[in-house]
């Protein structure tokens, strides 16, 4: 089931459900690292983004979660990629000094990294983002006007751009008091995956959201280590524009590239597995591991649903890359 006869993963933390390694900033990145010293791993953007810094190496896969799904579904396959064009949409909402910000932030990517940055569309109209965390603790919110993103996307991609980097205005509130304490859920990432799915569904390209804020001052207060890279940055797109420049391109030709026979294994975190991902997984015979030490918010475990698969339950992920090295 290999991939150029190297191992193939996926290393999964859905997002917006407080998972307690990979629900803040960038904190399941080590994880993934780690296990991408062994293997070529597929990897959601939650895992990796981080602010102003990405965990992103050149062994892992970044995939948006609604394409990650097609992939385990059989859908479509994914084709590795370097150093795409990319196109970004900015909120016509985002007023001019944050915007600046922004444009400055983009312009030092491409500087440093020789990211390909094609081109940027402002919407015609205003995206109108709303988001918030429910009473059960999942972060989720809505989109007003989704047609204006996904008709800037269609200019960018008429441009000539391959990867899509979306940044809607996100009106500040006092509800990162917990997350910023490393407890709870991040209350943007919801409706950023809802943004992002909307996108790859329609248009079948790479893509991932960057949340734009009136208040872009950089606070001097102490806070707990796992949201400290969102805490030290005006914007957060460095780690999108970083994570798509490599993010595999999507084929419906299922005679190219990588496909879902390929993959050796899944990794998600122990009490999230009502998701397509493993669902697919365990019907296609792909070893799965639920680690112990990440939990979320959920209770879907393999007791309650999987109770007969072979899903491998392990205290660590650690554990998995000692076997990864075997």
């Amino acid at each position: 089931m290999t991939y150029n006869r190297e191992k193939l993963g996926a290393f999964v933390v859905p997002t917006g459900v407080g998972a307690s390694i990979g629900g803040y900033a960038g904190d399941a990145s080590t994880y993934a690292r780690n296990l991408a010293k062994h293997s070529k791993l597929i990897v959601n953007p939650n895992v990796v983004n981080a602010g102003c810094f990405s965990g992103i190496t050149s062994n892992m896969l970044y995939t948006e979660g609604y394409t990650l799904d097609s992939f385990f579904k059989g859908e479509i396959n994914l084709i590795p990629s370097e150093n795409n064009k990319i196109g970004i949409i900015y909120d016509k909402a985002i007023p001019q000094d944050v915007l600046n910000v922004h444009i400055n932030t983009q312009n030092a990517v491409k500087t440093v990294y020789g990211t390909d940055i094609r081109a940027y569309e402002i919407t015609e109209e205003n995206a109108g983002v709303e988001f918030y965390v429910t009473k059960d603790g999942y972060s989720t919110g809505s989109v007003k006007n989704i047609t204006t993103v996904e008709n800037s996307c269609q200019k960018l991609i008429n441009k000539g751009c391959d990867a899509i980097a979306i940044v809607c205005l996100f009106k500040d509130d006092n509800s990162n008091e917990e997350y910023a304490n490393g407890l709870g859920v991040d209350p943007v990432g919801g409706v950023e995956a809802i943004i992002s799915h909307d996108i790859s569904k329609k248009f079948k390209i790479p893509c991932a959201h960057s949340p734009a804020f009136i208040d872009y001052q950089i606070y001097p207060d102490l806070i707990n280590p796992k949201s400290a890279s969102e805490y030290i940055t005006p914007t957060f797109l460095p780690c999108v524009l970083i994570g798509l420049s490599q993010a595999p391109k999507i084929s419906k030709d299922t005679n190219t590239g990588i496909n879902i026979s390929n993959l050796d294994f899944l990794v998600m975190p122990y009490n999230s597995l009502g998701s397509t991902p493993v669902y697919e997984a365990v019907k296609r015979g792909i070893e799965t591991f639920a680690v112990l030490e990440n939990k979320t918010e959920l209770d879907i475990t393999k007791e309650k649903l999987f109770a007969n698969s072979n899903i491998k339950i392990v205290n660590s992920y650690e554990q998995i890359a000692e076997y990864l090295k075997i």
